[in-house]
């Protein structure tokens, strides 16, 4: 790979800019791919499943605003730095989510991105597409459901 790219790739995302296509096609053609076209594209070759791990199911009922509160606070101090709630940063936002990943794929991939992206196809995709694999925080099951339960409110 041209380290001139790689600089420019630095330099651009250090800056909290938005890569262009070019750019981006220099490291991985794929991501040149508009983000609605990647989602459509997920969406249409893999089912959507829990993922690996210990969550097969999530209810979700009313809101707990408990939960949401912590889970905000959760997400501020874990995921933050990567994540930002309404638009893409190193990794994706988590704004609308639940429309595309089931729940406990959400959750089993807070608590084990390792093994996701090892196992599961669509966090394989997401790891191609933002060349950046997700930090594993050491969070528990409950701390997990508590940032999904902050996820829904994100409007």
């Amino acid at each position: 790979m041209d380290r001139w790219k790689i600089i420019e790739y630095v330099k651009v995302k250090l800056q909290g800019q938005e890569l262009g296509a070019r750019t981006l096609a220099g490291f991985n053609p794929a991501l040149s791919e508009a983000y609605e076209d990647f989602e459509a594209r997920i969406a249409k070759d893999f089912e959507r499943t829990n993922g690996v791990g210990p969550v097969t199911s999530v209810s979700l009922g009313p809101l707990n605003q408990a939960w949401v509160s912590e889970g905000e606070a959760l997400f501020k101090a874990k995921c933050s730095s990567c994540h930002k709630p309404t638009k893409k940063y190193v990794g994706p936002a988590p704004l609308g989510v639940l429309d595309r990943r089931n729940p406990a794929w959400i959750i089993n991939m807070i608590l084990d991105p390792e093994k996701m992206v090892k196992e599961d196809p669509v966090a394989k995709e997401l790891l191609n597409r933002y060349l950046a694999p997700m930090a594993n925080q050491s969070l528990k099951e409950d701390e997990a459901r508590k940032i999904l339960e902050y996820f829904r409110t994100l409007e």
